[in-house]
């Protein structure tokens, strides 16, 4: 558990700040009318925002999961 938590540590920080993003925009911004498919409910609008910042934040660490084999080819 501890290697997978360090291996995908700005993963998981990525989520938990997009998730924390995504909340404060549906609490300040929001939908007024509920037509909005992603900020009118705040569990879509936290949902949405873990995923954006945990795909943003995996782009930082793209060459350093790589294996050893895949670093001796290059």
């Amino acid at each position: 558990m501890k290697k997978i938590l360090s291996r995908y540590k700005l993963e998981i920080s990525g989520a938990i700040i997009g998730a924390l993003a995504g909340w404060c925009y549906w609490y300040f911004v929001g939908c007024a009318s509920g037509q909005c498919l992603i900020t009118s409910k705040p569990l879509n609008s936290t949902l949405y925002g873990m995923l954006m910042g945990a795909t943003a934040f995996s782009l930082l660490t793209t060459g350093k999961h790589m294996s050893k084999q895949e670093n001796q080819q290059q």
